[in-house]
């Protein structure tokens, strides 16, 4: 019972705009879906040598989203996201829908304890910001393929990714991601994940880290957690809240 509520803890990490836990794939006939709220703001961002400088003014960033995935076969699962943000610098102020993708994930290879599976997937960009480096509305369709493999350890699970998007209207990117999760009992879950990647030519570079906590109701799951950027190049400084709410079906 505890490494299948590890599969499950580790399958709905999938948000994060930034880093999704791909190394498990959904049973065929079952489903995921999460609501998720992100609130971001900056005083700061990296200069191009990676220093830190102050903002001319604050930068605010609000993302709405939804995941959804549903297992197809037991090795092939279809994946959905969609967002719709709002935000706020010194120089412009912005509110419309954000990148909308679609994906297959496939189950390479697994067993009790290790999965590896692999993702491809395509997004169309929207009015928001398609990257955070780069202004509103800049971007158009991207192509993505990612690598997971993860392995449970007990009460605890490790996940590493590896993925490079094609971007058109914005430089390739190159990304990095890691989970390392515990689970607390029947009912709770403690994550720390770490995202990171830089754009072609690496004018761009950012690295943040995430603590969260996540409490199980049966087929309900409630989220919440502090994501700080550490590191970077050409981005924001950004830190704040994120909230889930997760339903398996």
């Amino acid at each position: 019972m505890r490494s299948g509520g590890l599969v499950i803890g580790l399958a709905a990490l999938s948000i994060g705009g930034p880093a999704a836990a791909d190394a498990w794939t959904r049973p065929k006939g079952e489903g995921l879906a999460i609501l998720k709220y992100e609130d971001m703001r900056a005083d700061r961002g990296f200069d191009p040598a990676g220093d830190l400088a102050d903002l001319p003014a604050e930068r605010r960033d609000r993302t709405a989203s939804i995941f959804a995935e549903y297992g197809l076969t037991d090795r092939l699962t279809v994946r959905f996201k969609g967002e719709w943000q709002s935000g706020e610098d010194a120089f412009v102020d912005y509110d419309g829908r954000g990148p909308v993708e679609i994906g297959l994930n496939w189950q390479v290879w697994r067993d009790d304890r290790t999965a590896v599976a692999l993702y491809g997937g395509v997004a169309d960009g929207g009015e928001g910001r398609n990257a955070g480096y780069a202004a509103p509305g800049v971007g158009e369709r991207d192509w993505e393929v990612r690598a997971a493999g993860g392995r449970s350890f007990g009460a605890t699970f490790v996940e590493l990714q590896a993925a490079r998007r094609f971007r058109d209207g914005l430089p390739d990117e190159t990304r990095l991601d890691a989970t390392v999760g515990a689970h607390v009992g029947a009912d709770w879950m403690l994550l720390g994940q770490a995202f990171g990647g830089q754009t072609e030519g690496g004018d761009a570079r950012w690295l943040s880290l995430e603590a969260s906590v996540v409490r199980h109701f049966g087929d309900w799951s409630v989220q919440a957690g502090w994501r700080d950027a550490v590191a970077g190049r050409e981005t924001p400084d950004s830190s704040g809240l994120v909230v889930a709410l997760w339903r398996r079906f």
